[in-house]
């Protein structure tokens, strides 16, 4: 078993190399076959775990970097500033303008949510109403709920599938940089790549997905003049 300086400086090398490991990778780094051990240093240095893949991958706090959402993907796998799929789902949840429903969450994080989803309103952290047909979840606050639920009813009609959604979001994502980025922006960089997308259909995904106000709102990335 390595000290607590050389263990700092086992883990630094391991990262450095590839930002997120498994437990036998860890084990090996830090020479010891005790799991309770691993995490000991683990959480000396402060780390997190995977929200997908069964939380089977680690990472240190100081290496993700984190979006607008709090998300960070390395060649699929996922993190959250959560930490548990369970603490994120809750957030992203509760801070969505009109809700979300189960797809749009499991879209957005890329793992299946039913069970998280499921938990959270049996233990009364979330309500779920059924609006269209579909159930969307919302705040476990009874005010904020009924924000949530007023502004998902009043949401654009169009009718988006879910492979162009993922177009427009993966479409934010890219354009983040933009000194200006709202749907007619979007919807004219999505035409420039072949995907038909009206400003109308945007606009309900960035809707669904608690984007528009942060569009909105951000800071202009324009130079002084």
């Amino acid at each position: 078993m390595l000290d607590i300086d050389s263990s700092r400086i086992a883990l630094d090398r391991l990262f450095a190399h590839r930002p997120v490991a498994d437990l036998s990778q860890l084990s090996r780094a830090l020479d010891t076959r005790s799991r309770m051990t691993v995490f000991r240093r683990l959480s000396s240095f402060g780390y997190l775990s995977s929200y997908s893949h069964t939380g089977r991958y680690y990472t240190l706090r100081s290496i993700p970097q984190f979006d607008t959402d709090g998300l960070w993907r390395f060649e699929g796998i996922g993190f959250s500033c959560d930490g548990t799929l369970l603490a994120t789902a809750l957030r992203l949840v509760e801070t969505a303008e009109a809700g979300r429903t189960q797809r749009e969450l499991q879209l957005r994080l890329g793992v299946r949510v039913h069970n998280p989803l499921l938990e959270l309103v049996e233990h009364k952290q979330l309500r779920r109403e059924v609006v269209e047909d579909e159930y969307v979840y919302v705040a476990g606050a009874r005010a904020r709920a009924a924000e949530q639920l007023e502004r998902r009813r009043v949401l654009p009609e169009a009718t988006v599938s879910a492979t162009l959604e993922l177009e427009v979001l993966l479409e934010v994502i890219h354009a983040t940089r933009l000194p200006v980025l709202d749907a007619q922006t979007l919807a004219a960089r999505l035409s420039a790549r072949g995907v038909r997308a009206s400003a109308g259909e945007v606009t309900a995904v960035l809707t669904r997905h608690g984007l528009e106000k942060k569009l909105r709102g951000r800071p202009s990335q324009r130079s002084p003049r």
